[in-house]
């Protein structure tokens, strides 16, 4: 008899696929490897020092992942052949960016601790050292996470919201996670440091609500400077500072939103909508309150996992186990 083909997968460079991912708690490499919250760390300040803008961008990637199936570090994956992932989606496009960072952090921990720390708990290290190193309040990171198989570009455009978005839907999406107003209007103040491209704020400049006038909410010498930024028929892709002090993380975005000085229309609405006005009154006033609140929501927002098998990659962009063809003869 002829020998018969049979075809196969096999999963090669798998070290904890299908596994479930453990609790969450501080200090959690520190037996496995204990130097990896200073590796982060380094790794960001050497970008920082590279690009001052490339932490706020760092920062935003916890948002982005953390809210799309829970923090599993499915943002990071690349597109596959048989998976469209997030980077592309609508609200990442073009606008999430620093996933070198990530990379180079990455590839510094497989140096000293190969197969130990997940890309998911790198998203939230570097999160946290990105704000510390620009002004901002330290805390304890809670981690143990593992690092998702998959990733859904179509998840990530039904859950993140657009620039465009007002109060309402910002409080209602944040409620389908167990996170409050006071969590909403804080964690918004993550825009305390970074950038935005013009492409997210022409509507409110020449068409807002479809008027064809621009949003009221916007104070006349700031909406002159906007205009001057991003005019219409201009290049959408020049950015503005999100707040007047854009390397600094501090409570000057809440500041600039009760004095109609915000970028962007989501951010604007915080101090136009009454539910979420009085919370931006007090953190304009109090930094030590904003702080207090911002770690609490981040906190909380870190603490959304998901509940499907992961892994440990060794590679944030790609899967550990990628099926190859082998033949056999029987």
């Amino acid at each position: 008899m002829s020998p018969t083909l049979f075809l196969f997968s096999v999963l090669l460079g798998s070290t904890m696929a299908a596994a479930q991912a453990p609790p969450l708690r501080p200090g959690f490499y520190m037996d496995t490897c204990p130097q990896a919250e200073l590796i982060v760390r380094d790794v960001i300040k050497n970008a920082m020092a590279r690009e001052t803008r490339s932490v706020a961008s760092v920062m935003r990637l916890q948002f982005h992942d953390c809210l799309v199936n829970g923090c599993d570090g499915s943002l990071l994956l690349d597109d596959s052949p048989n998976m469209v992932g997030e980077k592309e989606a609508l609200s990442n496009i073009d606008s999430l960016r620093s996933y070198q960072v990530i990379d180079e952090i990455k590839e510094a921990l497989e140096s000293s601790c190969p197969g130990v720390v997940s890309c998911a708990d790198i998203v939230i290290m570097a999160a946290r050292d990105a704000v510390v190193l620009s002004g901002g309040p330290n805390w304890q990171v809670r981690l143990g996470r593992l690092d998702s198989l998959t990733a859904s570009q179509e998840a990530s455009n039904d859950i993140m919201p657009s620039p465009r978005a007002n109060a309402t839907a910002l409080i209602q999406l944040f409620t389908r996670f167990n996170l409050s107003t006071k969590d909403l209007v804080a964690l918004s103040g993550s825009h305390s440091i970074g950038k935005a491209r013009c492409f997210s704020i022409v509507f409110r400049l020449y068409n807002q609500s479809g008027s064809g006038r621009a949003d009221p909410a916007i104070e006349p010498g700031f909406r002159e400077k906007l205009d001057k930024l991003c005019p219409l028929g201009g290049d959408e892709s020049v950015t503005g500072d999100l707040d007047a002090t854009p390397e600094r993380f501090d409570n000057q975005y809440f500041k600039d939103l009760t004095n109609g000085r915000g970028f962007l229309n989501s951010d604007q609405t915080l101090f136009t909508y009454p539910t979420t006005k009085d919370y931006v009154k007090t953190f304009s006033q109090s930094q030590k309150e904003f702080f207090k609140a911002f770690v609490e929501g981040m906190i909380k927002m870190g603490d959304l996992q998901s509940s499907q098998p992961g892994e440990i990659r060794r590679n944030c962009r790609v899967v550990n186990s990628q099926p190859v063809e082998v033949f056999l003869d029987a």
